[in-house]
């Protein structure tokens, strides 16, 4: 019986953070996903940079910005806004997003379809990147 409790407990508190997770707007939402293709899906404020974070915005201009917008905020039909809870790093890790880089990822939060390896990308790239990731993230209450 007390196994049993504590299972349902789990599972409600599964089902509360996937909530908070996607959030009455989430991924894919029609609001979200209204506007012109190319259009940024969210707001980013931009913090002030440096050191690595600094470099990754340098990197992430030239190796991610095409799909997912100048600040990371993603492009309506493009790529999905990295400065997003969905993104958190207690559901998708430093090492998810160097492996998304390294090889590729599987659609699977939003309607873009896969994301391929990203070509030409190096180990120090990607280390600058999630810097600036996380740094925009945390500018925008997402920690």
């Amino acid at each position: 019986m007390k196994r049993m409790a504590v299972l349902i407990g789990g599972i409600g508190v599964a089902l509360l953070a996937l909530w908070w997770v996607m959030g009455r707007n989430g991924p894919g939402s029609e609001a979200m996903m209204q506007g012109a293709q190319g259009d940024p899906i969210v707001k980013v404020v931009m913090p002030e940079l440096s050191g690595d974070a600094a470099l990754g915005a340098l990197a992430f201009k030239g190796k991610c910005a095409a799909c997912h917008g100048e600040d990371a905020g993603g492009r309506k039909g493009m790529g999905p806004p990295l400065i997003h809870k969905i993104y958190f790093p207690g559901h998708h890790s430093d090492m998810a997003i160097y492996q998304a880089a390294r090889q590729g990822a599987k659609q699977h939060h939003w309607p873009f379809g896969d994301m391929p390896p990203v070509k030409g990308i190096t180990d120090a790239d990607i280390k600058v990147i999630i810097a600036y990731i996380r740094t925009v993230q945390r500018a925008n209450g997402i920690y």
